[in-house]
Parts: C-alpha cells; sequence; structure tokens
C-alpha cells in the first residue's frame, strides 16, 4: 500500500500536469504584452497563498504550448543577466483557452458533484 505522502505527490503532480498549461494559456490571454518565465511565475505565486506548481515546472509547459502554435515567443536581451524569452498567446491559443475553460468548467461539476455524493445533477 503506498505511503499517504507518496499517494498525494502522485496525485498533486497529475493534477498540475493538466492544469499549468490552462493556466499559462490564461495568464498570458490577459497580459497587455508578453511576459518571460520568471515574471509569469511571479504572476502566478502572487496571486495565491499556495500554489501547487513549481516555477520549473512551467518552462516545460510554455516550450510544449508553443510547440502546438499556442504560444509564440522571442528572445531578447536583458540588462540584468542572460537574454529572456518572452512569450504571447496567439489566436489559435486563444480559441484552445476558450475550449479548455469549458472542459474545465465541465469537469469542475463533475467532480464536485461526486465529491459532495450529488448524483442526480
Amino acid at each position: 500500500m503506498p505511503e499517504p505522502d507518496a499517494a498525494n505527490k502522485k496525485f498533486q503532480k497529475e493534477l498540475n500536469s493538466g492544469t499549468a498549461a490552462l493556466v499559462l494559456l490564461a495568464v498570458l490571454e490577459r497580459a497587455r504584452e508578453p511576459m518571460y518565465g520568471y515574471q509569469i511565475a511571479k504572476l502566478i505565486e502572487t496571486s495565491r497563498e499556495e500554489v501547487p506548481v513549481k516555477q520549473g515546472a512551467l518552462y516545460p509547459v510554455l516550450r510544449s504550448l508553443e510547440t502546438g502554435g499556442l504560444l509564440e515567443s522571442r528572445v531578447e536581451p536583458s540588462v540584468q543577466g542572460p537574454p529572456r524569452r518572452y512569450y504571447a498567446i496567439t489566436d489559435p491559443g486563444r480559441a484552445v483557452l476558450r475550449r479548455w475553460i469549458e472542459i474545465w468548467n465541465q469537469t469542475k461539476t463533475f467532480v464536485d458533484s461526486a465529491v459532495k455524493g450529488d448524483h442526480n445533477g
């Protein structure tokens, strides 16, 4: 039988892998200008007391979203430190985000109903 902590970590990891892309697209959709990874991570951190997604886990998701055409990026020199990669959502990214929000809402309703034991709705 798995340790409770191990089971909790596994569950959180699986949940995070599906929600990180949705959160990143939503953040970049609301952004007034392209943002770089650390800037995105800090924005997410300040919006919640406890953030389940670690900063380092965001970068592979950003790259994956870009590879899929949902984000675009450009590299700009930085006054401090190495050059920064700035990300912006694309039109296909906006369309996918709208659909993912619908799926998220359906999933959330289903899970909430199951957790509460409401099998009628």
